[in-house]
C-alpha cells in the first residue's frame, strides 16, 4: 500500500498527523506543568506527559482518522494501541535522556535574546522532547497502521 498515491490513505496520515499535534500540546503542556510546577523529575514528568497523550491519540484515531476500523473490540485495539505506544515509550525515554542533558547546556552557550521569557533548561528540555516526539511519532503511525487499525482497507 502506497501512502503516496493513495488519497484515502493520505487523509489519514493527514488525520493521523492532526492527532498528533493534539497529543503534541498535551504532551507538552502536561511536562512542563509537571517539571515547572509539581517539580517533577524531567524523565518521569516525560513518561507522565507521554501516558496523557497516548489516551487522548486513541480516543481521536479510533473516532476520527479510523472510524471505519471498528470492527475491532474496543479493548483489544485499546490493548494493542497501547503496546505499541510503551513501545514507542521504550524508544522515547532513552533518547530523551540522552539529550535532555546536553541540550540546556547547548542553549546555556548560545547567546539567547534578551528578554525571552523561558531559559536555557526550558529551551533545552522542550527541544529534547521534540525531537522524541517526532521519531515516536513515525514509530506509532506506521506500526499502528498495520496492527491496530491493519482491519481497515
Amino acid at each position: 500500500m502506497s501512502f503516496i498515491s493513495n488519497p484515502q490513505e493520505r487523509g489519514r496520515f493527514l488525520r493521523f498527523a492532526v492527532v498528533g499535534a493534539i497529543g503534541a500540546v498535551i504532551d507538552f503542556g502536561a511536562f512542563n506543568l509537571l517539571v515547572s510546577f509539581a517539580h517533577l523529575d524531567p524523565i518521569l514528568a516525560s513518561i507522565a506527559s507521554f501516558t496523557a497523550a497516548v489516551v487522548s491519540n486513541f480516543i481521536w484515531n479510533r473516532y476520527w482518522t479510523y472510524p471505519d476500523s471498528r470492527s475491532k473490540p474496543v479493548a483489544r485495539q485499546l490493548v494493542e494501541f497501547a503496546v505499541i505506544s510503551v513501545l514507542g515509550l521504550a524508544i522515547r525515554t532513552p533518547l530523551f535522556a540522552v539529550l535532555e542533558k546536553p541540550l540546556p547546556r547547548l542553549f546555556t552557550a548560545l547567546p539567547l535574546p534578551a528578554g525571552l521569557p523561558v531559559d536555557a533548561q526550558f529551551l533545552g528540555h522542550n527541544t529534547a522532547l521534540a525531537i522524541t516526539v517526532v521519531v515516536v511519532m513515525f514509530w506509532n503511525f506506521f506500526v499502528n497502521r498495520y496492527w491496530t487499525y491493519g482491519d481497515v482497507k
